[in-house]
């Protein structure tokens, strides 16, 4: 049953919440499981532990007292986003599909949360089904705000969605990479979204093969302190993505100033895994693989609402971090693969080979009409600046969904 469903997976630890059941504007279902002994990881560099990748500007006012006059600083609205990257046009909600969402210690409050989110955004209900791992139990208030901002973004991006969350009992490697691996293997997640990362490791290619799931693409946030590259987004199997600063009309998705990347966004060149035969095909040189991928709004200057009560006071925030950015592209997957379903296609599975092919090549960048992506020509995280096509802040770009998306629908 779980095997035609398409899972994007969010990693985080585990998640206290309420008995299953029905809120104003959610439907709960939460479960405990085991894990096969063949799926849970073990090993890994000693005292290895992940980030969640956010970044919080302040808190923020409820979306009805927005002013908008006011470009940034109080936060855009995921209606903003949408019209943005181009959602807004598509004919997909996500209707059909399934987000997993794996994060680590989650939050106590995700229910409530979620339902003042959906309330005041006057969005869809929304059907989230908790997976907890087995291991015990950790309460961390900045796991919780992870937990909000990844599960808000993906219902705001693909309200038809049901929302999957997958939870690790600490945020240590093994049992982050075993949730993984079970949201995979297990729940067939055919999208696996982490928006944690740690440091590289030297014998790192080791554990890739958790990321060659057949039927899954893996998507990882690249970090949110400048220049340089982490695991696991540094995997040649998982698409990366970056963030950028978008600034927007007051209260429109238009544009006031060209997009551009944030500054600390991650980025770089791996330390020890090999560059890709995608990126090699594109015209990417050098020996290593290279990071992000993909790009997607993510400074916190530039950030969006989330409603959380994890930090102190509980209510309204400002957010981005590179956390937003991962999982704003994990729902237009879902998006994709909801058009590939009416159209009796298989559902996207080949992130990369399909992203780089659509994005054409170093001499022949984005050449399409209308482009597939928002080429990012100017900032800088520390070591490296963005520039036309290709580079180690922005990727391929950020996504203009209205082509992009249909194109990946009919893609291979």
């Amino acid at each position: 049953m779980m095997g035609k469903r398409v899972l994007i997976a969010i990693v985080a630890g585990l998640l206290s919440v309420g008995a299953s059941g029905a809120w104003a504007d959610a439907t709960v279902h939460e479960e405990w499981v085991a894990v096969p002994e063949q799926q849970r990881v073990t090993g890994g560099p000693e005292g290895w532990k992940a980030t969640p990748q956010h970044r919080v500007l302040k808190s923020g006012i409820a979306p009805e007292d927005v002013r908008p006059e006011y470009i940034t600083g109080q936060g855009y609205t995921f209606s903003q986003i949408s019209e943005a990257y181009e959602l807004s046009g598509l004919k997909a909600d996500g209707t059909g599909q399934a987000v997993a969402i794996v994060v680590a210690c989650g939050s106590p409050t995700i229910n409530a949360d979620l339902a003042a989110f959906i309330s005041a955004f006057h969005l869809p209900s929304a059907n989230l089904n908790i997976t907890h791992m087995p291991g015990g139990a950790c309460a961390n208030p900045d796991w919780g705000f992870e937990t909000s901002l990844d599960v808000e973004s993906v219902h705001a991006l693909a309200p038809g969605a049901t929302i999957d969350l997958v939870i690790a009992p600490s945020d240590n490697f093994s049992d982050l990479l075993t949730a993984v691996q079970y949201a995979a293997q297990t729940l067939n997640a055919q999208v696996v979204s982490m928006s944690w990362s740690g440091d590289e490791f030297s014998y790192e290619t080791y554990y890739d093969q958790i990321f060659q799931n057949t039927g899954t693409v893996f998507i990882a946030a690249t970090g949110d302190y400048g220049s340089g590259a982490v695991y696991t987004a540094a995997s040649p199997s998982v698409v990366a993505v970056g963030g950028t600063s978008l600034y927007l009309q007051p209260g429109t998705g238009a544009l006031k100033f060209p997009e551009v990347a944030w500054e600390e966004s991650g980025g770089g060149a791996s330390q020890f895994e090999a560059v890709p035969a995608y990126q090699v095909a594109f015209g990417i040189s050098g020996a290593r693989r290279c990071i992000p991928d993909l790009a997607f709004a993510g400074d916190p200057y530039t950030g969006v609402l989330i409603y959380d009560s994890n930090y102190t006071p509980a209510g309204w925030w400002i957010a981005g971090g590179t956390s937003l950015s991962a999982q704003s592209w994990a729902p237009i997957i879902a998006l994709v693969d909801q058009l590939r379903t009416a159209a009796k296609a298989a559902p996207l599975t080949d992130g990369h080979n399909a992203l780089y092919t659509l994005a054409g090549s170093r001499a022949r960048y984005n050449v399409h009409v209308p482009p597939y992506y928002r080429d990012i020509t100017w900032g800088y995280n520390g070591n490296y600046a963005a520039t036309k096509g290709y580079d180690l802040i922005t990727g391929l770009g950020s996504p203009m969904a209205g082509s992009l998306v249909p194109a990946l629908a009919v893609g291979k």
